[in-house]
């Protein structure tokens, strides 16, 4: 038995040395900084993609140490925040600047997930900034039971980026917040009660937005969400329909289509799926449809082109508003548009936001018409921090740092550049079964293959997301099964920055199917060797 053991070490150390050397890459190189994780069936090679310059220099920390503040975290914070930590090695982050983010060892990472798409115009971007220093000078905090000029200011301007009738602004805190009172309001205005989702959708975590979100990781055993139905997501890559040219992305799925120009079979059937959830699970009369122009949690998930627009002239028929929740989309992310519903060619009844309203600051809104938001008014409603004076100069800064920064057409054009490239990668690797999108709202669906579509396995998932991260390159995780990464950074990112993400996730998942590879070479050859002795 002995002999037999020292063999197969030997063959294994064979094994290695042979069937993976890797040919010379010559734009791979040690990124300062940037570790390569190892593990036992990884190649030993430490080689990564090299990272674009910086020119900012950080602070250098000098605060707690990474061991105290575990210990913090686990005794003294939530058991939720040890729960929802990102990785195996935590990111331990110190300071931030636009697309870029270092963590207390000095260590920069560029930042593709953008705090979960919240950091719109890039960290600490100095003319937010400075629009922050100013209003702290000032005034901190009041009400909106008294008139200041910063409130007026940032809704007059905030309503010019609307479509009439779409005129009229309630500031709140957060993106649940600004669901939750939409769900009131719905329900105000039209006299009804029930409200639809999207399968796979998520509109906040309050006891009422829950019943909206349509995901089992976000539920909790207790009654909540009454009134709420969630129906099929027209998801054209998962879903049971789908096509070549279903939706608004420059890169479309990997599944065939028969359809003739200006025609598809999945919209008619997704839509059918909505008609048959009006005959049977909701009143006649309902009070509002709520949908994400392109999914955010539920993994950068597209709709066939024309779905939301027959959606909502259906929703109408049955009495009900049209509500867009634009929390991810907002704010030029899309690239072609401003607000993601304008890429849907439709007009909702109302519009949530928040996240990149503030760029990191918490805020959101509710955006509606005239009637609508008279009839909140049968009631009182008061937010004590809604519209506060910092929030409003902080978020009018963001509007006007789009605009002179150009911010929407640079997410148009490195997020086109991006997701072609991605496509690429989809195409040379089984695993990748969809990349979708538009502009820097990106999803990159991984699969055990590309015939069965069904999700990589969550452990495959962590491998390729350590591994990212140890590269340099921080990027989400999102959908059902938590299949999807999700790639939503600054909208100031440039082209080299994607060139390098890219060429960090081809290594990766490179690295995961190589591991993979040796993994089960190794079995293999235990089993023969075990089997023969």
């Amino acid at each position: 038995m002995y002999k037999a053991i020292s063999s197969l070490s030997g063959r294994c150390a064979a094994l290695t040395r042979g069937s993976f050397s890797r040919p010379s890459l010559a734009y791979f190189h040690r990124a300062s900084g940037a570790l390569c994780q190892k593990s036992a069936f990884k190649p030993t090679s430490t080689d990564v993609p090299e990272m674009p310059p910086c020119n900012f220099n950080p602070e250098k920390y000098t605060g707690m140490s990474k061991d105290r503040m575990i210990e913090i975290r686990r005794q003294n914070c939530n058991p939720m925040t040890m729960k929802v930590t990102y990785y195996k090695k935590p990111v331990f982050i110190h300071q931030g600047y636009m697309q870029w983010l270092w963590d207390v060892d000095g260590r920069r990472y560029l930042d593709l997930f953008a705090g979960v798409a919240t950091v719109s115009v890039g960290h600490c971007h100095p003319k937010v900034t400075a629009a922050a220093e100013q209003q702290l000078k000032k005034l901190w905090h009041t009400t909106n039971i008294y008139v200041y000029p910063t409130l007026h200011e940032y809704c007059e301007k905030l309503a010019s980026h609307f479509p009439d009738p779409l005129k009229v602004i309630y500031l709140t805190n957060s993106g649940s917040e600004a669901n939750d009172l939409a769900i009131l309001m719905a329900r105000l205005h039209t006299g009804n009660y029930d409200i639809i989702s999207l399968r796979g959708s998520y509109h906040g975590g309050s006891p009422q937005t829950i019943g909206l979100t349509s995901n089992a990781a976000y539920k909790y055993p207790v009654a909540s969400g009454f009134g709420c139905t969630n129906t099929m997501c027209p998801d054209v890559f998962r879903g049971p329909w789908g096509g070549s040219h279903c939706r608004d992305s420059p890169v479309q799925t990997i599944r065939e289509c028969t359809c003739a120009q200006g025609h598809c079979m999945a919209n008619q059937q997704y839509i059918a799926q909505l008609k048959e959830t009006f005959a049977t699970s909701v009143p006649n009369k309902i009070a509002a449809f709520f949908g994400e122009p392109i999914q955010g949690v539920g993994g950068a998930v597209q709709y066939p082109k024309n779905y939301l627009k027959e959606a909502y002239k259906l929703v109408r028929e049955q009495g009900g508003i049209c509500v867009a929740d634009e929390v991810q989309t907002g704010f030029g992310r899309t690239g072609s548009h401003f607000w993601g519903f304008q890429g849907h060619d439709v007009i909702p009844d109302m519009v949530t936001m928040a996240k990149g309203i503030g760029n990191g600051f918490p805020m959101g809104a509710v955006v509606t018409t005239p009637e609508i938001a008279a009839s909140f008014s049968k009631g009182l409603h008061f937010n004590t921090f809604g519209g506060n004076p910092l929030a409003c100069a902080v978020a009018s800064s963001v509007l006007d740092t789009i605009r002179e920064d150009d911010t929407q057409q640079n997410s148009l054009r490195v997020g086109t550049y991006l997701i072609t490239e991605l496509a690429k990668l989809r195409d040379k690797y089984e695993i990748i079964g969809d990349v979708r999108g538009k502009g820097l709202q990106i999803g990159v669906e991984m699969v055990r293959d590309k015939a069965s579509r069904d999700p990589l396995p969550p452990e495959a998932m962590a491998e390729i997301f350590e591994d990212v991260k140890d590269m340099g390159v921080l990027i989400g995780k999102g959908a059902i099964y938590g299949q999807t990464f999700r790639i939503k950074p600054p909208m100031c990112i440039t082209k080299e920055d994607a060139d390098f993400f890219v060429a960090v996730f081809d290594k990766s998942v490179r690295n995961y199917i190589k591991s993979k590879s040796l993994s089960i070479n190794l079995n293999n050859l235990i089993t023969s060797v075990f089997t023969f002795v």
